[in-house]
C-alpha cells in the first residue's frame, strides 16, 4: 500500500495517550513482528509517524533494547571502551569463562578467530604477528574461512632458542586454515646491530615481504608482557639484563617486538633500530588494526596500545578492559 492510498492519518495526541498509542505501536512492531507500513495502515497513521513513535518509545525507556550474544560476552565494558578510546570496535570476554590464565588466553583467542571469520568484506592480504596468544587464534580458525587469502607475517620470527611449543609458524597455520598461502619473515625479530637491520631490509626478498606488510589493510596481533615469561625472552632475543634495562627505561611491554612505554612510545631507539619488521606506527593507518591481548600480566601493554592508537579493534578479558576504563575515567 503507497502512503497517498493509506487511511488519513490522526493527529498524534500529546498526553498520555501518545504513550499508550507508543506501547501499542512498539508491541506491534516487536511483538507481533508487523511492518510499520502494515502498523501505519492497522492504526489510521502514516509510516513517518510510526517511525517517530518507535524512536520516541526507545528514547523515553517505553521500550528497551538488550544485546544478550549466545557467546558470553561483556557488552556494556566493549561500549564503554569504543566510547572510551575511539575504537572501531571492542570485545570483551568475562574472565568467568576460564579458571585459569591459560584458558582465559584460549577464550579470547576464539573470540578473535570468530571475529576474523565474521569481516565483511574478508581481506585479500591479511598481516600478523607470531606468539602464543596467535597461535591459540591459529587453533581456533574453522577450515577454508577464507579461501584464496594471503597471510604475511609482520615481524621477524626465528627462535634463536629452542622452547616447548611451536610459536612462530602462525602465519602458516592461519593461511593453511583459509585454505590461502602465507608470505613469511624468515629472519630474526632482533639482530645484533642496526646495520644487520638495515642491510636485510634492503634485500630484495625482505623488502617485498615489508612492503606486503605495509599494504595490508587488515592487521592481527598480539602484545608481549615485559617479563622473563615473555616469548621474545623464551626465544632467545633478550637476556635478564636487557629487561631489567627496558624496566629502568619505563617499558610496559612490546608491540611487534617493539618495546613501549605506557603511553605507547618507543622507549629504546637502539634496539628499535635493530628490531626487523613493520614499525608500529604503521598500525594507526590500517582499515583494521585488530590487538588481541589476554591475562592480567598484559594490561600494562595492552593500556598503551590503547594510548598509542595502535589498535582500531581490541579483543581482550574482563580484567584488562576494567584496568582500561578505570585508567581512562582517572584521566
Amino acid at each position: 500500500m503507497s502512503e497517498a492510498s493509506q487511511p488519513q492519518s490522526v493527529r498524534l495526541p500529546s498526553d498520555e495517550q501518545r504513550e499508550h498509542l507508543m506501547v501499542r505501536v512498539a508491541k506491534l512492531f516487536y511483538d507481533l513482528e508487523r511492518t510499520q507500513s502494515e502498523i501505519a495502515a492497522e492504526l489510521g497513521l502514516t509510516r513517518w509517524q510510526v517511525k517517530r513513535l518507535l524512536t520516541e518509545a526507545r528514547e523515553l525507556g517505553v521500550v528497551r533494547i538488550e544485546i544478550t550474544p549466545r557467546t558470553r560476552r561483556r557488552t556494556n565494558l566493549e561500549v564503554m571502551l569504543q566510547q572510551a578510546y575511539g575504537l572501531h570496535d571492542a570485545i570483551v570476554v568475562p574472565n568467568g569463562v576460564a579458571a585459569d590464565n591459560a584458558l582465559l588466553i584460549e577464550a579470547v583467542a576464539q573470540a578473535a578467530a570468530n571475529y576474523l571469520v565474521g569481516i565483511n568484506p574478508k581481506p585479500d592480504l591479511l598481516g600478523v604477528s607470531w606468539g602464543r596468544t596467535m597461535t591459540a587464534v591459529a587453533r581456533r580458525l574453522p577450515a577454508n574461512w577464507s579461501p584464496g587469502l594471503h597471510v604475511v607475517l609482520l615481524n621477524g620470527a626465528i627462535n634463536l632458542r629452542s622452547t616447548a611449543s611451536q610459536t612462530s609458524a602462525v602465519a602458516e597455520e592461519i593461511a593453511k586454515s583459509a585454505n590461502g598461502i602465507a608470505t613469511l619473515l624468515p629472519v630474526p625479530a632482533i639482530v645484533g646491530k642496526s646495520t644487520t637491520r638495515q642491510a636485510l631490509e634492503e634485500d630484495p626478498i625482505v623488502e617485498r615481504v615489508l612492503d606486503l606488510a605495509q599494504q595490508a589493510e587488515v592487521v592481527c596481533f598480539s602484545m608481549g608482557p615485559i617479563s622473563n615469561d615473555s616469548v621474545l625472552f623464551g626465544s632467545g632475543y633478550l637476556e635478564e639484563s636487557d629487561l631489567d634495562r627496558l624496566k629502568a627505561a619505563g617499558a610496559v611491554g612490546d608491540i611487534l617486538g617493539r618495546f613501549v612505554d605506557a603511553r605507547g612510545q618507543i622507549v629504546d631507539a637502539v634496539l628499535d633500530d635493530r628490531t626487523v619488521g613493520l614499525r608500529i606506527e604503521h598500525l594507526k593507518s590500517k582499515r583494521c588494526s585488530i590487538g588481541v591481548v589476554a591475562g592480567a600480566d598484559k594490561t600494562r601493554i595492552a593500556l598503551a596500545a590503547l594510548r598509542g592508537r595502535y589498535v582500531s579493534v581490541l579483543i581482550t578479558d574482563e580484567t584488562i578492559a576494567r584496568f582500561a576504563l578505570e585508567i581512562s575515567d582517572g584521566e
